[in-house]
Formats: C-alpha cells, structure tokens, sequence
C-alpha cells in the first residue's frame, strides 16, 4: 500500500470512529422520579396524569374540591377507568360535593377508616404503575399561595406498596405498610425515618414545614445545630404557635424563616433536604408534619430519595422561600 493510501485509511478509520462516538452505545432509561414545584408550576401535570389513565385511578385524599380534577376523574369513570378514592372521614363537608360527583358518576368512593385520627395522605395512582405523593390537598382554595411538593414515582416496589395500602384501606382492613424501597409511612414508621435523616446530616439540614411542634424531631433539628451542621428552617407560624421551638433552633447555632400569613404566602410543604451539594445528599417530601399525630395516629405518606432533579428542584424553592421573607420567630 502506497503512503497516500494508507493516509486515506487511517482518515477514513478515524472517520469511522469519531462517527461511532457521537452514537450512544445505550439508551438511558427514564428517570423514576419527577418533582412538581408548586404554586410554580401549577397543577397542569397533575390534571395530565389522571388523564392518561388507561385502566385505573386510586387517589387517597384529605381535601379534594378541584372541580378541573374531580371532572377530570368523573370523565375518566365514564369512559371505562377505574376510579377509586378514600376520603377524609373528618372532611366530609369539604369533600362532599367531590364524593357526591363521583359516587353518581359510578366511581368507588369512600370515607377514611378511624382507625386514624386523619387519613392525611395525598396520593393518586394510574393504571397500577406510577403514583403522585403530595405535600398539598387538592384544593383550588389554596392552590395560588401555598408552597407545596408533589413527586412522581414509577418504582414497581413503591407502587406496589402503595397500591396494598390503598386497598386495605379502602376496605377498612388492617395492613402492616410496606415502605417498597422509598417510602415513610404513618403511623407506621415515618417518625423513626425522619429521625434517621436529620440525625445522619454531616454538613446541611434544610426543614420546610408547616407545623414545628414534634419534640424529637424538634430536638434533632436542634442536636444537627448544636454539632455544626448549618440548620435553616423555614417554617409556618401563625399566632407564633412554634416560637418557643423555633428559638430553640436560632439558640443552637441555626437558621429560621417564618410565615404568618393564612391568606399571602403560606409554608403547606414538608420537606427536608439533607447534606445538599453532596454524594450522599437525600430528600423528604410527603403529607408528614412534625406532629405527633401526623407522625404516629394519621394515615399519611412521604418518601425519601437520592434523585437529584428532586433534590435540586425543593432546595431551589427552599432557598427562594428562605430568604423571601425575614418573619421573627
């Protein structure tokens, strides 16, 4: 072979192989998890999940009286999908006219068990294989001021866990939740995950919640600022109902924020962001307030995961909520 011939082979071969690199060897699957930031980003994503049902819808809910989602479920009962939900039995003069459109629309409808003190969850499950878990209720009332969370989950262990859950307790029967591999449940077992997080904090512990008043987690807030972690905490606090808890967070060394207003901007979120801007960083986000009923006598349900879109898209809003306001505790 000629010196020119082989300078146009190895052109040629260096062609070949700088075409292959731009090729992806694998598709990536897609992501398990997806946040909605809300008032942000409005409810659209919620409306467009019960309407891509192809065979079922199960909403576990405390407040619903969104007409757009109660007609949006109503229809997709009459098309031929499923439609289950459990309602708040404390609520029923909220929820009433959502019961009512839907039971005449054919939909399985029920209220909660007592075996709780409040079926506080915000969930909704299409066709068996994705759930949305949310820190708000489906209320137009709140919708434009309220700082909430919802995440969607694709993961077959989740969902199935949610989906047995859901079953028993639209039956009424008792059922020991499975936390599938991201779930905290209540009363089961969302106070001693809660707790696991902020005490295992190295660097950063970022709490968003509308109610403060739960004394171990409270008081493992305070320990995570005692021992140098940077603390922030945005919190809801009307009437100044968690000051005397909150000034134990600034005593320690840490960070607070406050909201008091029911009708401006009001912190409905549960959230906490762990170790942000780290390998090992993990986020909270669910129906869970530091109370001890919503922690141990509510039927309520977070989950917590390494996602970073999820982690970066809360710390986002953590952040804007955090230095938005300088309410005095």
């Amino acid at each position: 072979m000629s010196p020119i011939s082989r300078l146009v082979s190895v052109l040629a071969a260096g062609s070949l192989a700088a075409a292959g690199a731009l090729v992806p060897t694998s598709v990536h699957a897609a992501s398990t998890f997806s946040l909605v930031t809300l008032p942000d980003q409005k409810e659209g994503p919620i409306y467009d999940f019960v309407n891509s049902a192809k065979k079922s819808v199960d909403v576990t809910i405390y407040e619903l009286r969104d007409t757009t989602l109660v007609n949006d479920l109503v229809k997709k009962q009459k098309a031929g999908v499923k439609v289950r939900v459990v309602f708040d039995s404390q609520h029923a003069s909220i929820d009433g006219a959502a019961y009512k459109a839907l039971s005449a629309a054919g939909a399985g409808v029920t209220y909660s068990s007592s075996a709780y003190v409040y079926t506080h969850q915000k969930t909704i499950t299409v066709d068996g294989v994705r759930s949305y878990i949310s820190t708000g209720n489906f209320d137009t009332k709140y919708y434009a001021t309220s700082r909430d969370y919802g995440v969607f989950d694709s993961g077959k262990a989740d969902v199935a866990a949610i989906e047995k859950v859901f079953n028993a307790d639209y039956a009424k029967t008792s059922v020991t939740p499975s936390d599938g591999t991201d779930l905290v449940w209540s009363p089961t077992d969302s106070q001693s995950h809660l707790l696991a997080l902020i005490k295992g904090a190295k660097r950063t512990l970022d709490v968003q919640q509308e109610e403060f008043g739960d004394a171990a987690l409270v008081n493992a807030v305070v320990a995570d600022a005692k021992r140098g972690v940077a603390v922030r905490v945005v919190a809801e606090n009307q009437s100044s109902k968690y000051s005397k808890k909150l000034k134990k967070v600034t005593a320690a060394g840490g960070k607070v924020t406050t909201y008091t207003s029911s009708t401006g901007f009001y912190i409905h979120a549960k959230a906490i962001v762990v170790d942000y801007g780290t390998p090992s960083a993990k986020v909270f986000a669910g129906s869970e307030n530091f109370s001890d009923n919503s922690l141990n006598h509510n039927r309520e349900l977070g989950l917590i995961v390494s996602d970073s879109a999820v982690i970066n898209g809360i710390e986002k809003a953590f952040n804007a909520d955090f230095h938005k306001n300088s309410g005095a505790v």
